[in-house]
Parts: structure tokens; C-alpha cells; sequence
């Protein structure tokens, strides 16, 4: 008999791994801030120099957006890595929020932002078997180690063991 993983390593508590990293590069961020968040900080490198912030930096949402993508890239080597052994494939389901959000400094033009999350809790959810509730502590760093951003997120995840 197969010995089965009982849950995929990030729904277990006190789990943390590293999601990789990203530069944001001054075309990026503008494309971003067009589209979603057009503050001069955001969109021309001259007026941001003289901003409050002293340089063209990413939208918060950017960062944020980033995470996700990164998030997604993690899972999907997660649900690879599992379905290689033949192991039970999990599916994520809906979000029903974040909280705690901090920005703590802006991410400027040609810094590498390094993600990270952490599993703080994973339970069973009371209404909805096969599925648990999933909240972890989502964060980011610069290459000088300082933190940029962090939350708390929680999302439905469905796992059939």
C-alpha cells in the first residue's frame, strides 16, 4: 500500500517557503500605473524624483499583483511536484479576504523584491467537507533585507484527504 502525504507540505502549520523573486524595471511600472494607478510617482521618473517618495516606484498594487504571480507559480510546481508521485492533487477555491495589509517603504525602479509566505493556520472548514480554510502571512523583502510588504491572507483550499 502507498503511503499518502496527508496534506500537501503548505497546509500544514508553521510551513514557509520562499515564492522567488522580481525586478521591476521602470517600463513595467509604468505600463502597471497606466492601466491601474496612474500617481505621477507611478508614471514619470523626472516628477518622481522631486515627489514626497524621491523616485520612481511601483503602485502597492503592483507589488501586490506581483505576489500573486508568484503565488500561482509556486502552487502550480506544488500540484507538478504531487502529481509526479501520484500523490492527491488539491485545488484552490475562492479567497474570502486579506487583512493587516502593511506597505512599508516603496519598491523603486530596478529593486528585486524577494516573496515569501507562511502557513499560520489550516482547518477543516465547519460547512463544507473535502475543503479547509487556509490563512497564511504573505510577505516581501528588497535585496537589502528591509520589508516592503505584508498581509494576512485566508483562501478555501479543497484536498480530498
Amino acid at each position: 500500500m502507498k503511503n499518502h502525504i496527508t496534506h500537501p507540505p503548505f497546509m500544514r502549520t508553521g510551513w514557509s517557503g520562499d515564492l522567488g523573486s522580481h525586478l521591476f524595471s521602470s517600463e513595467e511600472i509604468i505600463e502597471f500605473a497606466k492601466d491601474y494607478d496612474p500617481q505621477i510617482f507611478h508614471l514619470d521618473p523626472v516628477a518622481a524624483e522631486k515627489s514626497l517618495l524621491g523616485g520612481l516606484c511601483a503602485s502597492g498594487w503592483h507589488t501586490a499583483s506581483v505576489w500573486m504571480r508568484q503565488m500561482r507559480k509556486t502552487m502550480a510546481e506544488e500540484l507538478a511536484r504531487l502529481e509526479s508521485m501520484a500523490e492527491p492533487l488539491f485545488e484552490f477555491g475562492p479567497s474570502p479576504g486579506f487583512e493587516k495589509l502593511h506597505w512599508y517603504r516603496p519598491v523603486y525602479a530596478g529593486d528585486t523584491i524577494a516573496y515569501s509566505s507562511e502557513t499560520l493556520k489550516c482547518r477543516p472548514s465547519r460547512s463544507k467537507p473535502g475543503w479547509y480554510l487556509l490563512k497564511g502571512l504573505q510577505s516581501a523583502t528588497n535585496e537589502k533585507g528591509d520589508p516592503v510588504i505584508s498581509f494576512e491572507s485566508v483562501v478555501l483550499v479543497k484536498y480530498p484527504a
